[in-house]
């Protein structure tokens, strides 16, 4: 049987990095099989309250973005749909209907109130909250009855009272969990909807996917799975249950903590290559060779897969570690496949920038920045002239006698150029003889030429910014950095 595996994401918001890291390591596993397995994307939207088309538009957007593509899904059909949950309702009410007829479910009238009330009783008896079971009482006369005057009612799961699940997991090896500790699941809504429990079950197996690989938080939920399939007599598919991607303090990755959204990372200039690399460095450690920035990514993450190298301690979403792997892949970009960057970030030049020296400043800032829109703030004093005061130009080793005499002995240096010798390699021998002349290291002084020139301490490499900026204007901010030391 070909391995066919899913990404399941809810469209209740923006796309999660942790649906990427699992339609990752979804899609690797499949497409490392020999026989070239299938990847499938369907939308789990039975949340009909928060669910909506922008979610999941942004969901698919952002998956083909980070490079992934799907066999089957809402967005190209196939012959397992509909894709969308939604959509199939029909079906989950006739498999329902099967439960119900063989005594695998129950009809459930408790009101919310009463289940309230039941979870105060249970949080005061310090039990964890599940159902107690009330409704299991019921004759069928009293349910019909029930029915019949409009009771609204969710029809729950049967779970055994005795003995309990044992299952194995791809990566966790055999799992254990008492029949007593699963709570009597909801499967289906008294609006007619499913539950995830239910919808997930049923499409896993009429889709017939053979590995599902999710993460942690459902390894509670397994059982209940595992149950239907015992009920409706299909043979499940493996589990695989991946560890949670973590914050640097170890916790859940969560928004309140760090930026979660595939939206964010794209948004402020994150290539997709450098998010993928960084997945797939999170995916097995043994991902995490600089040399290999710039190859062909998702055909060398699939080479290399092994399901069984992910490890369980849970790998930390590092930002500072993501950022500087984005900055990797920008310098292994092309200049003119940067600049296409920048358009399709939405960066425009700015007027004063003549079309002639795009291609040059883009080729320096390339060497500095991180991310995409570092360019932009990078590039500012080329077309803001920095106003420069006396604070600004207050540095460590140097009084402010001295500050004035560099500045004054780098202007004196650079007025010696003709028009025709301004570029960056004499440029830099000028400023440094300059120093010298003062028996001073330029390094010393650098950052005094720094402020003058961009309004910054550091910016795009200084003896390329003068270059870039022209004599006069250079002399005219050196000179400007003088005055404000009178």
């Amino acid at each position: 049987m070909k391995v066919r595996t899913r990404v399941a994401p809810s469209p209740t918001g923006d796309p999660h990095v942790g649906t990427a890291y699992v339609a990752l390591v979804n899609y690797a596993f499949a497409k490392s099989h020999p026989d070239g397995g299938e990847f499938i994307l369907r939308i789990e939207d039975t949340d009909q309250v928060r669910s909506t088309r922008e979610s999941e538009q942004a969901i698919l957007d952002s998956l083909h973005w980070l490079g992934l593509s799907w066999s089957e899904g809402p967005d190209i059909g196939g012959p397992h749909g509909p894709y969308r949950q939604s959509e199939r309702t029909a079906i989950y009410q006739r498999y329902v209907g099967e439960l119900l007829a063989h005594g695998h479910a129950f009809k459930c009238f408790c009101t919310p109130e009463r289940l309230e009330e039941m979870r105060e009783a249970q949080r005061a008896a310090k039990e964890p909250p599940h159902y107690d079971g009330l409704c299991l009482t019921y004759t069928q006369e009293e349910v019909a009855r029930r029915e019949a005057a409009g009771e609204p009612f969710v029809v729950r799961l049967r779970v055994p009272t005795e003995g309990a699940c044992v299952f194995e997991d791809a990566l966790r090896g055999t799992i254990t969990v008492e029949w007593k500790t699963v709570d009597m699941q909801v499967l289906m809504k008294a609006d007619g909807f499913p539950t995830y429990h239910l919808a997930n079950v049923v499409d896993d197996h009429l889709m017939e996917i053979t590995h599902v690989i999710r993460g942690e938080e459902w390894i509670s939920s397994a059982p209940k799975h595992l149950l239907l399939y015992r009920y409706f007599g299909w043979e499940p598919p493996q589990l695989c249950h991946l560890p949670l991607l973590r914050n640097p303090d170890r916790t859940k990755l969560s928004k309140r903590k760090n930026p979660t959204s595939i939206l964010y990372y794209r948004e402020r200039g994150y290539l997709a290559d450098a998010l993928m690399d960084f997945l797939g460095i999170l995916i097995d450690s043994r991902n995490d060779d600089p040399q290999l920035i710039g190859s062909p990514l998702l055909s060398r993450i699939v080479e290399h897969f092994v399901l069984g190298n992910i490890a369980l301690g849970g790998p930390v979403f590092d930002i500072p570690k993501l950022t500087w792997l984005n900055g990797q892949w920008i310098r292994h970009r092309t200049v003119a496949s940067f600049m296409e960057l920048l358009a399709a970030f939405g960066f425009v030049w700015p007027a004063a920038i003549p079309a002639s020296q795009r291609e040059h400043i883009g080729s320096i800032a390339m060497s500095r920045i991180e991310t995409l829109a570092d360019f932009a703030p990078s590039i500012d004093f080329l077309v803001n002239r920095p106003e420069v005061a006396r604070r600004d130009l207050e540095l460590p080793k140097l009084t402010e006698d001295e500050a004035r005499s560099a500045l004054r002995s780098g202007i004196d240096a650079l007025l010696t150029l003709e028009d025709d010798q301004w570029d960056q390699a004499q440029i830099g021998e000028k400023f440094k003889g300059a120093a010298v002349a003062l028996d001073m290291k330029f390094k010393d002084v650098a950052r005094l030429f720094y402020i003058a020139i961009t309004g910054s301490p550091t910016a795009l490499p200084l003896f390329d910014d003068v270059e870039i900026l022209g004599k006069h204007e250079s002399l005219r901010r050196l000179e400007n950095a003088v005055e404000a030391l009178h």
